[in-house]
């Protein structure tokens, strides 16, 4: 019989033997970084504290933050606190908007990624008879490697296809036999669509798990690929300057376990920067507890959640997080009123007459911020005509109204005119 957990005695500590190991590590990385890295040496005195300081869990709140700009302002490698010598692997974001973050790794900082990694994949069905079609890219970008990692660490057989290419992608799930795919959730909707036009039943495939990442996701775009798709859809969450994916995974329950014997959470008011309570909804902070070539200390991820501690059915106690709202520096103030991607998203999916494929155009109206949303009619609807189409705009800016509580104005464009994503799908076009 297949055993439940990856790692059953770290999935299931108690929280007050988890906090302890949490305070242990702290204290060891906060040293680390402040001997090693004059950033975080000339950041700590800044603020008038020293690793000394660290007594408690919530000692951890004097010390300051770490933001994205300090990772491009000390490119490439001013954050790493080991020679290049004992760097293995070196990641990179994609740079769009600047210098690339890098992620610098030790061979322990590898091993560790990959067991969080399979950690994961194991809570989400992957076994070592699995066949796991991996289509994220393979370079740079984590999530392609990161996920190769676990699922090699596993043993289980493993098709790196890397992203794009779609309809050799439809063949390799047929032909290989995949059990299980990798990507992110808006290319596994493009494959879904591509698999349709094909005439490929991928419920009559042996595909029966998604695991997914790089990018938001609502559950409503959860519940749409399950049911097109036939399959189980998880999700991993990650960032390039944490480890990449890897930082938390959802398990059978849809319950977002963090491993948090890695990473140290808090959540933070994104306003005051003073912590909040489990419950409640603020903006996310992670330190590294292990990382050796380039730990984060309070980094800032910009991503706004809650934490909670919750009995899980699947019987880890890891802290879980709910599913991303959107991020701080992704949210929108439109007439006064914080709109996030992920709430126009939760809104479309309800409408069987659009596809969940939709941008959001923020431009200028007069002196003050607007947006439109722009989404594709399915064919049967575009065909009917443009009185149809017009009808369904009007009932799917209705609800945005009642669930966002502004006017949004819909426009329904053809089929396949919005660019579909083989990585992370852009879904605000500022046009101000």
């Amino acid at each position: 019989m297949s055993k439940k957990f990856w790692d059953e005695n770290l999935e299931t500590m108690s929280e007050n033997a988890m906090q302890a190991f949490q305070l242990e590590k702290l204290k060891e990385t906060v040293t680390w970084v402040y001997d090693r890295i004059p950033y975080y040496k000339t950041a700590f005195d800044g603020q008038k504290v020293k690793p000394s300081d660290l007594q408690k869990l919530d000692d951890l709140a004097k010390f300051p933050f770490t933001v994205k700009t300090a990772l491009r302002d000390n490119y490439p490698f001013g954050l790493c606190a080991v020679p290049m010598s004992e760097v293995v692997r070196v990641h990179a974001s994609s740079g769009t908007t600047g210098k690339p973050i890098t992620g610098p790794y030790t061979a322990e900082d590898l091993d560790q990624w990959t067991e969080c990694m399979a950690r994961g994949l194991w809570a989400q069905e992957v076994r070592t008879d699995t066949v796991l079609q991996n289509a994220y890219g393979m370079g740079l970008f984590t999530g392609g490697l990161g996920f190769l990692q676990g699922a090699m660490r596993i043993g289980c057989a493993v098709v790196p296809s890397g992203a794009g290419m779609t309809e050799r992608q439809i063949l390799l799930i047929q032909d290989f036999g995949a059990d299980a795919l990798c990507c992110t959730p808006s290319y596994c909707l493009t494959i879904i669509e591509a698999a349709e036009r094909m005439g490929v039943d991928l419920k009559k495939t042996k595909l029966r798990t998604g695991h997914f990442g790089a990018e938001p996701w609502t559950v409503e775009m959860r519940n749409e690929i399950e049911a097109r798709g036939g399959i189980h859809a998880y999700e991993h969450y990650g960032l390039t300057e944490l480890m990449g994916p890897g930082v938390s995974f959802t398990c059978e329950y849809y319950n977002i376990h963090i491993n948090e014997d890695h990473v140290y959470p808090e959540i933070v008011d994104p306003e005051t920067l003073q912590p909040v309570a489990l419950g409640e909804e603020g903006e996310l902070i992670f330190t590294a507890l292990q990382r050796r070539a380039m730990p984060m200390i309070r980094y800032r991820t910009r991503d706004i959640c809650t934490l909670r501690r919750v009995k899980c059915d699947c019987g880890r106690t890891l802290i879980t997080m709910d599913k991303i709202l959107g991020r701080s520096d992704d949210m929108m103030i439109i007439s006064g009123v914080n709109v996030f991607p992920s709430q126009v998203e939760s809104v479309l999916v309800e409408f069987a007459e659009v596809e969940p494929i939709y941008q959001i155009r923020l431009y200028k109206k007069g002196h003050i911020d607007a947006i439109m949303v722009e989404t594709e009619a399915r064919k049967a609807i575009y065909e009917a005509g443009p009185e149809k189409i017009e009808e369904v705009a009007k009932k799917i800016s209705a609800k945005m109204q009642q669930v966002i509580g502004i006017n949004v104005p819909v426009k329904i464009v053809s089929p396949d005119s919005i660019e579909r994503s083989i990585g992370k799908a852009k879904r605000v076009i500022d046009q101000r």
